[in-house]
């Protein structure tokens, strides 16, 4: 079996999304002068590949310690969507067969390709009919290599809107964004078990070491 990374590094600089902490990580002790090589970190919740527990959108939602360790882990079935347009809703018809109670719904738009890049937030997104689709057929974990589940506005745009978001975090689902390498898991046939556990922070959510078991 391989084992296939699916997060991005966590650097100083690194993408957030609007509004968000940047990233900062600089010495705090080094080596050569205190006999161990430590880091100051100052980074959100929300920071690159990471997890949105139900409380990121309503305080009455359960908070990331508070949800069962079964939502971070199970086999994979992805939705190959590499053909979407920037800004667009993929819908319901797009969700693929196999779906059921504990398997892990990846949706693989390509995106990660424009990560670091003024593209990045043009990213297609998941409909709040898709969303519906998913928890109908027993989903609680959905990843998307995209900054998030729902449309990412340009500057100055004021349609803003967590309707996939809402679907998803009411139902006590999960969504992990900012994966990457999705599409080497389409390409090894999409047969994948996946580990999504965040750090364990209280809260809205946490950064994640995302890595797929690829059959």
């Amino acid at each position: 079996m391989d084992l296939v990374d699916l997060t991005h590094p966590i650097t100083t600089g690194m993408p957030v999304y609007p509004g968000d902490p940047e990233v900062e990580i600089a010495p705090a002790l080094s080596a050569p002068a205190d006999g161990v090589n430590v880091r100051a970190v100052h980074m959100g919740s929300q920071t690159g590949t990471h997890v949105d527990a139900p409380f990121h959108i309503d305080d009455g939602l359960p908070r990331l310690d508070e949800l069962p360790l079964t939502r971070f882990l199970g086999r994979a079935v992805l939705l190959d969507a590499r053909d979407a347009a920037p800004r667009t809703p993929l819908g319901p018809e797009r969700l693929p067969g196999g779906l059921g109670p504990g398997t892990v719904l990846l949706i693989a738009t390509g995106w990660s390709r424009h990560w670091g890049t003024d593209g990045y937030p043009a990213h297609p997104y998941p409909s709040p009919e898709l969303a519906e689709a998913a928890l109908a057929a027993g989903v609680r974990t959905v990843g998307l290599d995209t900054l998030s589940a729902d449309r990412t506005p340009p500057p100055g745009d004021a349609d803003f809107s967590l309707d996939t978001h809402r679907v998803l975090l009411t139902a006590h689902a999960v969504i992990v964004e900012n994966l990457t390498n999705l599409e080497t898991l389409l390409d090894a046939g999409g047969e994948a078990e996946v580990s999504l556990f965040p750090m364990r922070l209280r809260d809205d959510g946490a950064p994640v070491r995302a890595v797929a078991r690829v059959r």
